[in-house]
């Protein structure tokens, strides 16, 4: 096997899509909304990404297993066509990362993505009721746009920078003249957090133009109300992360 390996599964026919990335992070937030968008919308699988640099390991499903791999699904919402990429994996070095954004960017160029969200979360390190989202882009254009739907552009936000895909799909995107933003919902990075995805997803259908029924998520939400109460009653014990443990992974 080589170490990337990328399998095409079918050749939708899309118009000027908008390339969406939700791989495992703080929160879990930009896996959440990746998959929201594929189980609400109709969707196709039309692409896997296979590598030496993902963990090795199959899943298995009803005794089936299936190869670690990251997956891009074709979704339509309403007036736009998205890319949408999920996963329940990030590579495990600094080679699979980039690796692996290449082998992402050029599904996207194969395809016609005009333009890149990548989705995720940036800790806090406390609980927070209202859920803001930060946004960083690599291309200026874009962010008058961005703010009029309500995203907040912070001077050293996240701390420490955006690693992983999700920053990789801005710095290499911008080498490939492809605007990309990044959409990062307050987390507290203590657990799942349905909040702050709905919060990132609200933003998302407003600048694309499109709709998608909260509901699953909202109950997902009302399902970690019980584990939050219990946090909040642990706080006054719970150490305080390190500047290297709440830096935004993603």
């Amino acid at each position: 096997m080589d170490e990337f390996e990328i399998e095409q599964l079918e050749e939708p026919e899309l118009q000027e899509p908008v390339f969406v990335e939700g791989l495992p992070g703080v929160g879990h937030v930009g896996k959440l909304v990746a998959e929201h968008l594929v189980e609400e919308l109709e969707s196709e699988l039309v692409s896997r990404i296979y590598s030496t640099h993902l963990p090795p390991q199959v899943s298995v499903e009803d005794g089936v297993t299936q190869l670690a791999s990251i997956e891009i699904h074709a979704v339509e919402a309403e007036d736009v066509d998205l890319l949408v990429l999920t996963g329940n994996h990030q590579a495990q070095d600094t080679v699979g990362h980039y690796g692996l954004t290449d082998a992402v960017l050029d599904v996207a160029d194969e395809f016609g993505a005009e333009r890149i969200f990548a989705l995720g979360g940036v800790p806090t390190g406390e609980l927070i009721e209202e859920y803001d989202v930060i946004g960083a882009i690599n291309d200026e254009s874009q962010r008058e746009g961005l703010e009029e739907a309500g995203v907040e552009f912070r001077e050293d936000e996240p701390a420490g920078g955006i690693v992983g895909v999700s920053g990789l799909l801005l710095g290499l995107g911008g080498r490939r003249d492809l605007p990309a933003a990044c959409l990062m919902g307050e987390t507290s990075g203590y657990l799942v957090d349905p909040k702050s995805a709905q919060a990132v997803l609200e933003i998302l259908q407003d600048t694309l133009g499109f709709e998608v029924d909260f509901s699953s998520l909202e109950d997902r939400a009302d399902e970690m109300e019980d584990v939050v109460r219990k946090i909040q009653e642990m706080e006054q014990g719970t150490p305080t992360p390190s500047d290297e443990d709440l830096r935004y992974i993603g």
